[in-house]
């Protein structure tokens, strides 16, 4: 985000003197449309739980599995109950209402979910019924306060244009403050407008790659801005804090928890932690990359991380990289592989399935790791594809700006689409 400052003025002076100059050699113009910001006070989601009845999908975010159900979450609001238990006709049987909802783990009928910038703790056992058993407030620092006004979550758009000449101090900046709005580049890409600065083991559901949360060695974890917060689950109904570790100057993005280690994806790199003191993990090892949006997924000590462009991600990179993690304490990169704008991914027995957002869902053999790009088998292109879930050999989730697709994938060369939810338009 680019905001004026006092550094400019003397070229702004100089804009204004030679304004007349600039008006003869310059005539190009730039196209911004305005967002309001938007805030939340406290009395405003610190509310109870509720289950809703069903609701079509609008913006979907992340994905989660748990005992035949898919909980689909719906940015900011909540998340949608899917009774999977027949995979060819899911049913859509509930909404969840949880204010400033991004990130869902379960485990043993207790979900842990954020609030914006709380963790709360819902007992789903009776999933028309659910109760919050404990709040830890003020957990997640994702978002500004601002006296009287609130926290600033994030800015919706507005149907005000404005063209910026070139003479304008911010005609250079993608996105710009200005009258107590945000102004965003019409034809910038994949905008999204910043907002404020186990004895008995039991069942544990299954997140997408990019899980914010895991659930490992009876404790939470979860990621906030620059710190990863460990959580004590030996009450699972009152988690208890008991480290909080700062990771790195980059936002930290996605978890994965693989063996007796966590690999975090930041936008600056890959961040390994050791779990085997699981109320204290402690720095491994790092691999850095080029600032870019990065999810993470580890199968068989082989890491494979995704980067992409955007204006959100402050990168024009799109690739794949491909690291050999067997040693932890030097991550060493195999390969790394041009794609179009890998987002979410997931990996199984010798096969990747790859999310590139609006170009679709690739599939890649993974038999030879120096020739990945060489082994593709399957390209989905008339579908959008962000995150992915592979549930076994056999059964694939794909969620997408156009819904879930479910499909049959023990031919992962040829994939069968077996259902299909979709959001409205």
């Amino acid at each position: 985000m680019s905001i004026f400052n006092p550094f400019f003025v003397a070229g702004l002076m100089a804009v204004l003197l030679f304004s007349s100059c600039l008006k003869d050699e310059c005539d190009e113009t730039r196209v911004f449309i305005e967002y309001t910001p938007v805030y939340v006070q406290p009395e405003q989601f610190r509310i109870p739980v509720e289950t809703q009845s069903p609701r079509e999908m609008i913006e979907t975010g992340k994905i989660y599995f748990y005992n035949d159900m898919i909980f689909i979450n719906e940015k900011y609001e909540g998340v949608h109950i899917i009774d999977n238990s027949d995979p060819f006709n899911p049913v859509v049987t509930a909404f969840m209402s949880i204010p400033g909802n991004i990130d869902v783990a379960i485990q043993g009928n207790l979900m842990y979910a954020d609030s914006y910038v709380d963790l709360l703790t819902i007992d789903i056992s009776n999933i028309n019924s659910p109760e919050v058993l404990s709040r830890d407030e003020e957990v997640f620092k994702l978002y500004e306060h601002h006296q009287n006004l609130g926290y600033f979550i994030y800015s919706r758009a507005t149907e005000r244009k404005l063209e910026v000449e070139c003479a304008d101090p911010n005609f250079g900046d993608d996105v710009f403050w200005r009258g107590g709005g945000i102004f965003v580049l019409e034809d910038a890409i994949d905008v999204a407008v910043p907002s404020g600065n186990a004895g008995a083991v039991s069942p544990t559901g299954v997140g997408g790659s990019f899980a914010r949360f895991a659930l490992r060695f009876g404790h939470l974890y979860v990621l906030n801005n620059n710190e990863l917060v460990a959580y004590s689950l030996s009450t699972p109904e009152t988690p208890v804090k008991t480290e909080t570790t700062y990771v790195t100057w980059g936002n930290i993005e996605t978890l994965f928890s693989y063996k007796n280690y966590l690999f975090i994806g930041s936008s600056n790199g890959m961040y390994i932690y050791d779990a085997s003191e699981p109320s204290t993990p402690s720095y491994v090892s790092e691999f850095r990359h080029a600032t870019a949006c990065d999810p993470v997924f580890v199968k068989d000590d082989i890491a494979y991380v995704t980067l992409r462009d955007g204006t959100r991600c402050e990168s024009f990179t799109n690739q794949l990289d491909v690291l050999d993690v067997s040693n932890v304490f030097n991550p060493v990169l195999i390969a790394s592989y041009e794609m179009d704008n890998p987002h979410g991914l997931s990996v199984t027995d010798d096969h990747l399935y790859l999310c590139e957002g609006d170009f679709g869902l690739k599939v890649f053999e993974t038999k030879d790791l120096t020739k990945i790009d060489q082994n593709r088998i399957e390209h989905l292109s008339n579908i959008s594809a962000v995150d992915a879930i592979s549930l076994s050999n056999e059964h694939l989730l794909i969620i997408g700006k156009d819904g879930l697709y479910q499909f049959d994938s023990s031919d992962p060369g040829d994939l069968d689409e077996i259902s299909f939810i979709s959001v409205t338009k």
